[in-house]
């Protein structure tokens, strides 16, 4: 794993910075002048938490749009390293906390992940965790079960590589399963429970697969892909 320098550090204390100051000035200039009683503190805080996320989200998608994440290797000391730390670091501090806290309802995560940039065809839910946004992509009417882990992302030792995962329509990813970088998953496929879907793995279409590694257990012969 390589070490966070102090450089992309530094850009992402400023834009956290440039999302406090208009969320919790926001707030104040909004609600302190409102009659909440014993409220009051309570829906200040969750106002000014509310607030700063949504202006986190919005440069971090600015950030993203001009300083994109790649796909490929990933030199070390290069530009793609700086732009991939500050992602790491808006993800971990800021992200991930609300990803794995339990508490926020599947339709809203939906939300959640598109806002941090996910693509994600109509009628498409995720109760696991999506770790890099922005190179996941899935179709319309897919699930992706409770607690299963997709990751787009390769650290092995001082190695960093990213690979785009797609997965296709109607298809259903197990709960506690494990889909690696470069995957792709085709329309009608299902990935069984706790399954570990090794780096750029292609599933079929109609296909099942499951196991550590992840196996091809059977295809549905009658599956068409027009209908979808």
């Amino acid at each position: 794993m390589r070490k966070i320098t102090a450089g992309p550090i530094m850009v992402f204390l400023g834009l956290l910075i440039l999302a406090l100051v208009p969320g919790v000035g926001i707030v104040n200039l909004l609600f302190n002048r409102l009659p909440l009683g014993d409220f009051r503190g309570i829906v200040l805080f969750f106002a000014s938490i509310f607030l700063v996320y949504a202006f986190a989200i919005l440069l971090y998608r600015i950030f993203l749009h001009y300083m994109p994440i790649k796909e490929g290797y990933i030199e070390e000391g290069s530009p793609e390293e700086f732009n991939y730390h500050v992602y790491v670091l808006f993800y971990l501090i800021l992200f991930y906390p609300l990803i794995r806290n339990y508490f926020i309802p599947t339709p809203l995560m939906r939300i959640l992940y598109l806002a941090l940039g996910t693509k994600l065809g109509s009628n498409t839910y995720s109760a696991g965790v999506i770790l890099d946004p922005p190179l996941t992509e899935a179709g319309t009417n897919t699930i992706i079960g409770h607690d299963a882990v997709l990751f787009s992302h390769a650290i092995e030792s001082r190695r960093l590589s990213h690979a785009r995962i797609k997965i296709g329509n109607n298809v259903t990813i197990g709960a506690k399963s494990i889909i690696m970088a470069g995957v792709t998953i085709e329309d009608g496929a299902i990935v069984a429970a706790g399954a570990v879907v090794k780096k750029s793995t292609h599933i079929g279409p109609g296909e099942l697969w499951g196991g550590n590694p992840a196996k091809r257990l059977r295809t549905q012969q009658k599956f068409d892909t027009s209908s979808i």
